[in-house]
């Protein structure tokens, strides 16, 4: 089954492990209830980010000036913006493009089956993470988020 996105208001559950890998060890970071931990903790001091009102916000925190991205209608926009010069990204069709963009060329990862792969490949050598249950959009930006600049 592929990697599918469940409803905004759906907090899921989940882990996201290193490459294919499904190893405890291996698991990146999990998500619970809003919330992205690091590795397999669920400790407050331990939240990367949180996800609320389909925004995502540094660590722990729900104040505006904190607010890493705002999503809407799959387009993915820095900070508290809506507007077209600050989107980073779109996602649509099971690929993330970079800014407003729908060119394969511009094509970031893509995803399949719960692996994300690296720009438009398939090979099991190019799984950036896999994600161990299904998300919402919201909860994909986050891990995707702390996947490529936390770690």
């Amino acid at each position: 089954m592929g990697l599918s996105f469940l409803n905004f208001l759906t907090p899921s559950t989940c882990k996201v492990y290193k490459g294919t890998s499904t190893y405890s060890s291996d698991v990146i970071c999990n998500s619970k209830d809003g919330k992205i931990y690091k590795g397999n903790s669920s400790y407050s001091s331990d939240v990367l980010v949180t996800i609320r009102d389909k925004k995502i916000y540094k660590g722990n925190s729900s104040y505006s000036s904190d607010v890493l991205y705002t999503i809407s209608d799959g387009k993915i926009y820095k900070g508290n913006s809506s507007y077209s010069s600050d989107v980073v990204c779109t996602i649509r069709d099971g690929k993330m493009y970079k800014g407003n963009s729908s060119y394969s060329s511009d094509i970031i990862c893509n995803w399949k089956d719960r692996k994300v792969y690296k720009g438009t490949s398939s090979y099991s050598s190019d799984v950036l993470y896999t994600i161990s249950d299904h998300v919402n959009i919201a909860e994909f930006i986050a891990i995707w988020h702390v996947v490529n600049y936390v770690y």
